[in-house]
Protein backbone atom coordinates (compact mmCIF):
# COMPACT_ATOMS: atom_id res chain seq x y z
CA UNK A 1 0.00 0.00 0.00
CA UNK A 2 2.53 2.50 -1.07
CA UNK A 3 5.10 1.49 0.87
CA UNK A 4 7.12 0.00 -2.06
CA UNK A 5 8.07 -0.32 -5.89
CA UNK A 6 4.61 -2.05 -8.15
CA UNK A 7 5.07 -5.70 -7.83
CA UNK A 8 4.54 -8.41 -10.35
CA UNK A 9 2.39 -12.17 -9.36
CA UNK A 10 4.53 -14.39 -6.72
CA UNK A 11 4.87 -18.09 -8.11
CA UNK A 12 2.84 -19.84 -6.14
CA UNK A 13 4.39 -23.22 -3.90
CA UNK A 14 3.23 -25.71 -7.01
CA UNK A 15 4.39 -23.35 -9.60
CA UNK A 16 0.79 -21.45 -9.88
CA UNK A 17 0.47 -17.45 -9.59
CA UNK A 18 -1.23 -16.27 -6.72
CA UNK A 19 -4.50 -14.78 -7.04
CA UNK A 20 -4.82 -11.04 -7.27
CA UNK A 21 -7.43 -9.39 -4.68
CA UNK A 22 -8.42 -6.13 -5.96
CA UNK A 23 -5.83 -3.39 -7.01
CA UNK A 24 -2.17 -3.90 -7.08
CA UNK A 25 -0.08 -7.78 -7.64
CA UNK A 26 1.36 -10.23 -5.40
CA UNK A 27 4.56 -10.39 -3.77
CA UNK A 28 7.59 -11.35 -5.68
CA UNK A 29 9.35 -14.06 -3.69
CA UNK A 30 12.85 -12.05 -3.38
CA UNK A 31 11.10 -8.38 -3.05
CA UNK A 32 12.20 -7.49 0.18
CA UNK A 33 8.85 -6.46 1.58
CA UNK A 34 7.02 -9.61 0.76
CA UNK A 35 3.92 -7.09 -0.37
CA UNK A 36 0.83 -9.23 -0.24
CA UNK A 37 -1.78 -9.16 -2.93
CA UNK A 38 -3.44 -6.02 -3.35
CA UNK A 39 -1.95 -4.01 -1.20
CA UNK A 40 -2.03 -0.25 -1.85
CA UNK A 41 -3.66 2.14 -0.88
CA UNK A 42 -7.57 3.04 -1.69
CA UNK A 43 -10.15 5.47 -0.50
CA UNK A 44 -12.02 3.55 1.26
CA UNK A 45 -8.89 2.96 4.00
CA UNK A 46 -8.35 6.17 4.38
CA UNK A 47 -12.11 6.54 5.33
CA UNK A 48 -12.40 3.79 7.76
CA UNK A 49 -9.22 5.09 9.47
CA UNK A 50 -10.61 7.88 10.54
CA UNK A 51 -13.99 6.03 11.37
CA UNK A 52 -15.22 5.14 14.80
CA UNK A 53 -15.48 1.42 15.19
CA UNK A 54 -19.07 2.52 16.29
CA UNK A 55 -19.90 3.81 12.91
CA UNK A 56 -18.30 0.39 11.45
CA UNK A 57 -21.38 -1.13 8.76
CA UNK A 58 -22.07 -5.08 8.74
CA UNK A 59 -20.48 -7.13 7.16
CA UNK A 60 -23.22 -8.57 4.54
CA UNK A 61 -24.76 -12.05 4.76
CA UNK A 62 -22.86 -12.38 8.24
CA UNK A 63 -24.43 -12.27 11.61
CA UNK A 64 -21.89 -12.30 14.09
CA UNK A 65 -18.16 -11.00 13.46
CA UNK A 66 -16.68 -12.31 16.84
CA UNK A 67 -12.57 -11.57 16.97
CA UNK A 68 -10.22 -13.79 19.67
CA UNK A 69 -7.23 -11.92 20.52
CA UNK A 70 -4.35 -12.35 23.19
CA UNK A 71 -2.29 -9.74 25.08
CA UNK A 72 1.16 -11.91 23.91
CA UNK A 73 1.77 -14.79 21.62
CA UNK A 74 2.29 -18.40 22.61
CA UNK A 75 -0.82 -18.40 24.65
CA UNK A 76 -2.77 -20.93 22.70
CA UNK A 77 -4.85 -18.07 20.81
CA UNK A 78 -5.13 -19.64 17.42
CA UNK A 79 -6.25 -22.82 19.17
CA UNK A 80 -8.97 -21.56 20.69
CA UNK A 81 -10.42 -19.56 17.28
CA UNK A 82 -9.99 -23.15 15.40
CA UNK A 83 -11.90 -25.12 17.68
CA UNK A 84 -14.36 -22.54 18.35
CA UNK A 85 -15.29 -22.20 14.34
CA UNK A 86 -15.03 -26.09 14.14
CA UNK A 87 -17.50 -26.39 17.50
CA UNK A 88 -19.78 -24.33 16.31
CA UNK A 89 -19.70 -25.72 12.20
CA UNK A 90 -19.98 -29.18 14.13
CA UNK A 91 -23.48 -28.10 15.39
CA UNK A 92 -24.74 -27.30 12.01
CA UNK A 93 -23.96 -23.34 11.95
CA UNK A 94 -22.25 -21.54 8.87
CA UNK A 95 -18.76 -20.82 10.21
CA UNK A 96 -16.16 -18.99 8.03
CA UNK A 97 -12.59 -18.32 9.83
CA UNK A 98 -9.99 -15.36 8.84
CA UNK A 99 -6.82 -15.43 9.70
CA UNK A 100 -5.97 -11.95 10.01
CA UNK A 101 -2.66 -12.95 12.38
CA UNK A 102 -0.38 -11.85 9.46
CA UNK A 103 3.21 -11.87 10.83
CA UNK A 104 2.37 -15.63 12.10
CA UNK A 105 -0.55 -17.34 10.19
CA UNK A 106 -1.48 -20.94 11.91
CA UNK A 107 -5.12 -21.21 11.01
CA UNK A 108 -3.39 -23.31 7.38
CA UNK A 109 -1.38 -25.70 9.82
CA UNK A 110 -4.71 -25.96 12.24
CA UNK A 111 -6.92 -27.19 9.88
CA UNK A 112 -4.56 -28.99 7.63
CA UNK A 113 -4.99 -26.88 4.49
CA UNK A 114 -2.42 -25.48 2.23
CA UNK A 115 -3.95 -25.39 -1.20
CA UNK A 116 -4.45 -22.12 -2.61
CA UNK A 117 -7.60 -20.09 -2.73
CA UNK A 118 -8.98 -19.46 -6.52
CA UNK A 119 -10.65 -16.63 -8.25
CA UNK A 120 -14.33 -16.37 -9.48
CA UNK A 121 -16.12 -12.92 -10.82
CA UNK A 122 -12.90 -11.04 -8.99
CA UNK A 123 -13.65 -12.30 -5.30
CA UNK A 124 -12.10 -15.26 -3.79
CA UNK A 125 -13.34 -18.28 -2.96
CA UNK A 126 -11.85 -19.38 0.53
CA UNK A 127 -10.87 -23.05 1.23
CA UNK A 128 -12.78 -25.00 3.29
CA UNK A 129 -11.99 -27.66 5.86
CA UNK A 130 -14.16 -29.57 8.94
CA UNK A 131 -17.48 -27.37 7.48
CA UNK A 132 -15.57 -23.89 8.17
CA UNK A 133 -14.62 -21.68 5.45
CA UNK A 134 -10.77 -20.18 5.86
CA UNK A 135 -8.90 -17.68 4.21
CA UNK A 136 -5.43 -16.79 5.35
CA UNK A 137 -2.30 -15.16 4.10
CA UNK A 138 -0.75 -18.34 4.95
CA UNK A 139 -2.60 -19.34 1.71
CA UNK A 140 -0.85 -16.69 -0.52
CA UNK A 141 1.99 -15.89 -0.02
CA UNK A 142 5.41 -18.77 0.73
CA UNK A 143 5.72 -20.49 3.61
CA UNK A 144 9.19 -18.71 4.43
CA UNK A 145 8.64 -15.64 3.61
CA UNK A 146 8.75 -13.08 6.30
CA UNK A 147 5.85 -10.47 6.61
CA UNK A 148 7.79 -7.28 6.36
CA UNK A 149 4.73 -4.70 6.86
CA UNK A 150 3.65 -1.55 7.24
CA UNK A 151 0.41 -0.89 9.17
CA UNK A 152 -1.35 0.63 6.16
CA UNK A 153 -0.63 -2.40 4.36
CA UNK A 154 -2.60 -4.28 7.18
CA UNK A 155 -5.60 -2.71 6.77
CA UNK A 156 -5.31 -3.22 3.29
CA UNK A 157 -5.17 -7.20 3.98
CA UNK A 158 -8.07 -7.06 6.93
CA UNK A 159 -9.79 -4.88 4.03
CA UNK A 160 -9.65 -7.51 1.53
CA UNK A 161 -10.06 -10.76 3.09
CA UNK A 162 -13.25 -8.53 4.81
CA UNK A 163 -14.86 -7.40 1.79
CA UNK A 164 -13.00 -9.48 -1.58
CA UNK A 165 -13.55 -13.06 -0.13
CA UNK A 166 -16.58 -14.66 -1.11
CA UNK A 167 -17.93 -15.23 2.81
CA UNK A 168 -21.62 -16.12 1.75
CA UNK A 169 -24.45 -16.04 4.38
CA UNK A 170 -22.39 -16.81 7.85
CA UNK A 171 -23.63 -17.46 11.38
CA UNK A 172 -20.69 -16.68 12.81
CA UNK A 173 -17.57 -15.33 11.24
CA UNK A 174 -14.12 -15.98 13.49
CA UNK A 175 -11.27 -13.10 13.18
CA UNK A 176 -7.81 -14.75 14.27
CA UNK A 177 -6.19 -11.31 15.66
CA UNK A 178 -2.57 -11.16 16.30
CA UNK A 179 -1.23 -10.56 19.95
CA UNK A 180 -1.10 -7.37 21.06
CA UNK A 181 -3.42 -3.80 20.54
CA UNK A 182 -1.80 -3.04 16.60
CA UNK A 183 -2.54 -2.74 13.47
CA UNK A 184 -5.01 -5.45 12.96
CA UNK A 185 -7.37 -4.87 15.73
CA UNK A 186 -7.94 -1.14 15.31
CA UNK A 187 -8.41 -1.98 11.18
CA UNK A 188 -10.51 -4.86 11.91
CA UNK A 189 -13.20 -2.94 14.44
CA UNK A 190 -12.77 0.31 12.21
CA UNK A 191 -13.83 -1.74 8.67
CA UNK A 192 -16.66 -4.22 9.89
CA UNK A 193 -19.19 -4.16 13.06
CA UNK A 194 -18.28 -6.71 15.43
CA UNK A 195 -20.45 -8.62 17.26
CA UNK A 196 -17.27 -8.85 20.48
CA UNK A 197 -13.98 -10.04 21.24
CA UNK A 198 -13.37 -13.27 23.14
CA UNK A 199 -9.71 -13.14 24.99
CA UNK A 200 -7.31 -15.85 25.50
CA UNK A 201 -4.69 -15.83 28.40
CA UNK A 202 -2.55 -18.35 30.31
CA UNK A 203 -2.53 -17.96 34.21
CA UNK A 204 0.90 -16.59 34.41
CA UNK A 205 1.11 -13.24 35.28
CA UNK A 206 2.95 -11.87 32.60
CA UNK A 207 0.17 -13.39 30.23
CA UNK A 208 -2.55 -11.26 32.38
CA UNK A 209 -1.15 -8.39 32.46
CA UNK A 210 -0.69 -8.55 28.63
CA UNK A 211 -4.64 -9.52 27.76
CA UNK A 212 -5.88 -6.49 29.97
CA UNK A 213 -4.26 -4.23 27.79
CA UNK A 214 -6.06 -6.10 24.80
CA UNK A 215 -9.11 -5.77 27.07
CA UNK A 216 -8.84 -2.41 27.80
CA UNK A 217 -8.72 -1.60 24.15
CA UNK A 218 -11.50 -2.76 22.89
CA UNK A 219 -13.44 -1.13 26.11
CA UNK A 220 -11.88 2.02 24.99
CA UNK A 221 -13.35 1.15 21.24
CA UNK A 222 -16.72 0.45 22.83
CA UNK A 223 -16.39 -3.16 21.51
CA UNK A 224 -18.34 -5.62 23.68
CA UNK A 225 -15.94 -8.02 25.57
CA UNK A 226 -17.76 -11.16 24.93
CA UNK A 227 -15.20 -13.00 27.41
CA UNK A 228 -11.89 -14.66 28.91
CA UNK A 229 -10.77 -17.78 28.32
CA UNK A 230 -7.96 -19.60 30.56
CA UNK A 231 -5.66 -21.65 28.94
CA UNK A 232 -3.21 -24.37 29.95
CA UNK A 233 -4.95 -23.85 32.60
CA UNK A 234 -3.12 -27.13 34.81
CA UNK A 235 -1.60 -30.23 33.48
CA UNK A 236 -3.10 -33.79 34.72
CA UNK A 237 -1.00 -36.39 34.73
CA UNK A 238 -2.57 -39.54 32.94
CA UNK A 239 -0.28 -41.84 34.92
CA UNK A 240 -0.63 -40.79 38.54
CA UNK A 241 -3.36 -38.28 38.32
CA UNK A 242 -1.75 -35.39 39.80
CA UNK A 243 -2.43 -32.29 38.86
CA UNK A 244 0.41 -29.79 38.23
CA UNK A 245 0.10 -26.11 37.78
CA UNK A 246 2.49 -25.50 35.29
CA UNK A 247 1.56 -21.78 34.37
CA UNK A 248 0.23 -21.02 37.71
CA UNK A 249 -3.38 -21.02 39.16
CA UNK A 250 -6.60 -18.98 38.35
CA UNK A 251 -5.18 -16.13 36.89
CA UNK A 252 -7.47 -15.44 34.37
CA UNK A 253 -10.15 -16.16 36.24
CA UNK A 254 -9.46 -13.32 38.73
CA UNK A 255 -8.69 -11.05 36.18
CA UNK A 256 -12.06 -11.67 34.72
CA UNK A 257 -13.95 -10.96 38.25
CA UNK A 258 -11.74 -8.26 39.25
CA UNK A 259 -13.11 -6.11 36.11
CA UNK A 260 -16.30 -7.66 35.83
CA UNK A 261 -15.28 -9.27 32.39
CA UNK A 262 -17.24 -12.79 31.62
CA UNK A 263 -15.40 -16.00 32.18
CA UNK A 264 -16.05 -18.33 29.48
CA UNK A 265 -13.71 -20.94 31.02
CA UNK A 266 -10.52 -23.06 31.75
CA UNK A 267 -9.12 -25.71 28.75
CA UNK A 268 -6.48 -27.89 30.31
CA UNK A 269 -3.02 -28.54 29.24
CA UNK A 270 -2.58 -32.25 27.80
CA UNK A 271 -1.39 -33.66 24.28
CA UNK A 272 -4.46 -33.66 22.87
CA UNK A 273 -4.57 -29.80 21.57
CA UNK A 274 -0.65 -30.65 20.30
CA UNK A 275 -1.30 -34.25 18.61
CA UNK A 276 -4.31 -32.84 16.95
CA UNK A 277 -3.36 -29.69 15.71
CA UNK A 278 -0.13 -31.32 13.95
CA UNK A 279 -2.46 -33.35 12.26
CA UNK A 280 -4.56 -30.25 11.28
CA UNK A 281 -7.33 -31.43 12.93
CA UNK A 282 -9.55 -29.27 15.59
CA UNK A 283 -9.04 -30.88 19.17
CA UNK A 284 -13.03 -30.63 19.40
CA UNK A 285 -13.63 -32.88 16.16
CA UNK A 286 -10.07 -35.08 16.36
CA UNK A 287 -10.32 -35.61 20.28
CA UNK A 288 -13.72 -34.91 21.21
CA UNK A 289 -13.86 -37.08 24.57
CA UNK A 290 -10.41 -35.02 25.75
CA UNK A 291 -10.60 -33.48 28.52
CA UNK A 292 -9.29 -29.98 26.62
CA UNK A 293 -12.06 -30.65 23.98
CA UNK A 294 -14.56 -31.10 26.52
CA UNK A 295 -13.31 -27.33 27.92
CA UNK A 296 -13.44 -25.72 24.47
CA UNK A 297 -17.06 -26.80 23.54
CA UNK A 298 -17.87 -25.09 26.51
CA UNK A 299 -16.39 -21.96 25.78
CA UNK A 300 -18.06 -22.41 22.27
CA UNK A 301 -21.51 -22.54 23.78
CA UNK A 302 -20.60 -20.17 25.96
CA UNK A 303 -19.89 -17.62 23.34
CA UNK A 304 -22.70 -18.35 21.71
CA UNK A 305 -24.89 -17.82 24.35
CA UNK A 306 -23.36 -14.06 24.63
CA UNK A 307 -22.68 -12.91 21.31
CA UNK A 308 -26.52 -14.00 20.65
CA UNK A 309 -27.97 -12.29 24.16
CA UNK A 310 -25.78 -8.66 22.38
CA UNK A 311 -28.46 -9.48 19.04
CA UNK A 312 -30.81 -9.83 21.18
CA UNK A 313 -30.12 -6.71 23.43
CA UNK A 314 -29.28 -4.46 19.83
CA UNK A 315 -32.39 -5.60 17.92
CA UNK A 316 -34.20 -4.43 21.57
CA UNK A 317 -32.98 -1.49 22.02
Amino acid sequence: MGDGPDRGDAPGRQGRSLPVMGQGSGARSGDPHGAPPGSRPVDADRAAASRHPREAPALPGVRHVVAVSSGKGGVGKSTVATNLAAAWADMGLRVGLLDADVYGPDIPTMFGVHDRPRMADDQVIPLEAHGVKLMSIGFLVEEETPAIWRGPIIMGIVRQFLQQVRWGDLDFLVVDLPPGTGDAQLSLVQLVEVRGGVFVTTPQDVAVGGVLKGIRMFQKLEIPVLGLVENMSGFVCPDCGARHDVFGAGGGEKLAASIDVPFLGAVPLGVAVREEGDRGMPTVLGRPDAPEAVALRAVAEAVRERAEALEAETEGS
